[in-house]
């Protein structure tokens, strides 16, 4: 196993990426570095009530802290972030510092966004209605956002993060209308120490995200040798670590795997299944993730090479004791096992098997589609989804 580093910071895509325990303690020096100094604290209410993170963060802010938003929900509705766009022009923060899982995390970057470009909920509406909604298109200066994950999700090396409009029942298309806007934030700080926080239930269905993202990565078809090495680096980081969590060591190399299969990512097969779902259900997508993923892969190794070789040599296959793909697909189950996480469609409520062929339909249509390594048709995807229910 490769040693990991007590404490490092990397310039990534005008970011600055900070590692270490105990580096929350100086987020408001990071803050005054950066000259701002009324920080809005974005989060859900089960972040925003425990002690254990919004202690440390609320210590770390100090006098920098100018209050708490905590009314992200795994949803990431509309109506929640103009609530908070609303608090904004309210309170005047010249930073928001989103704290906890990816819908915290997107959602404090898109109420950055909204709250520049000046459009309300209604006018989203009314154009998402007439089919005519435009992203949004800030003409002003976005407020500065920094980052503070505590689960796996793998939300935090990004600058969107998409958020509902519409929802089904109200969408011309009977689907779920989103937007999002783009910021880069200031910063990213992880620290294990917050993510010893989260409930091992939440740690496990983000880290089976997070986790996809680094396999996606190798199989896709844009991939390069860099994107290469940070996911084969990040896979055999988080394939040792995330069946041993909560251990404090597990989680030092899990937060630094999650950050590597992040960098430049891709995805494609595997994500575009989770979004299949997310139309249709309010599913946490790690758990989605998790049971699809053996059978996706199994079905992606049936016709494609799919750059096992890469797969071998970031779980430690030995090609001359089992064929890669079968080792690939037996590995990654393994990890899906050792989280805790369940294995069958039928298990996760409400899914319904009458709905497999929309679903299919939905993942046939998603854009992450265009990145995989060959091209399913709607019968192909519906067949995944039927083996794995």
């Amino acid at each position: 196993m490769s040693e990991i580093p007590d404490a490092f910071e990397f310039d990534y895509e005008g970011s600055t990426l900070v590692y270490g325990r105990g580096r929350i303690d100086h987020l408001g020096d990071r803050l005054a570095e950066y000259g701002l100094d009324r920080a809005l604290v974005v989060t859900g209410r089960n972040v925003g009530a425990n002690p254990d993170v919004m202690g440390p963060v609320s210590a770390g802010l100090g006098d920098r802290l100018l209050g708490v938003f905590d009314e992200t929900t795994p949803e990431k509705l509309g109506e929640t972030a103009f609530e908070g766009v609303k608090r904004m022009r309210r309170e005047e923060p010249d930073v928001l510092v989103g704290v906890g899982g990816g819908s915290s995390l997107d959602v404090a970057r898109q109420m950055s966004v909204l709250a520049a470009d000046g459009r309300s909920l209604a006018d989203y509406r009314a154009a998402a209605r007439e089919g005519t909604l435009e992203p949004p298109d800030p003409d002003g200066p976005l407020t500065p956002v920094v980052v503070v994950p505590t689960t796996f999700a793998g939300a935090d090396v990004s600058s969107g993060g998409s958020i509902e409009i519409l929802p089904p029942a109200e969408s011309p298309t009977g689907q779920p209308v989103r937007t999002s806007g783009a910021v880069t934030p200031e910063a990213m700080v992880y620290d294990p120490d917050l993510f010893e926080t989260t409930p091992m239930a939440a740690l496990s269905g983000s880290a089976m995200n997070g986790f996809n993202k680094g396999v996606e990565t190798l199989y896709s078809r844009s991939a390069t040798p860099i994107t290469d090495a940070t996911a084969i680096r990040g896979l055999r980081a988080l394939h040792d670590a995330l069946g041993r969590l909560p251990d404090p060591e597990a989680i030092e190399r899990a937060v630094v795997g999650i950050v590597l299969v992040q960098f430049e990512r891709r995805i494609s097969l595997v994500h575009a299944f989770g979004h299949g779902f997310s139309r249709r259900y309010d599913l946490q997508q790690g758990v989605v993730h998790a049971v699809v993923v053996p059978h996706a892969l199994e079905y992606l190794f049936e016709r494609v090479d799919g750059r096992r070789a890469l797969f071998a040599e970031a779980f430690g296959i030995d090609p001359t004791e089992r064929p890669i793909a079968e080792g690939v697909v037996e590995e990654v189950t393994a990890v899906r096992d050792a989280l805790g996480l369940p294995s069958r469609l039928r298990e996760l409520d409400p899914v319904r098997r009458e709905d497999l062929p929309a679903i299919a339909r939905a993942t046939h249509d998603d854009p992450c589609l265009d990145d995989a390594p060959l091209e399913p048709t709607v019968d192909e995807l519906e067949a995944v989804l039927a083996a794995a229910w």
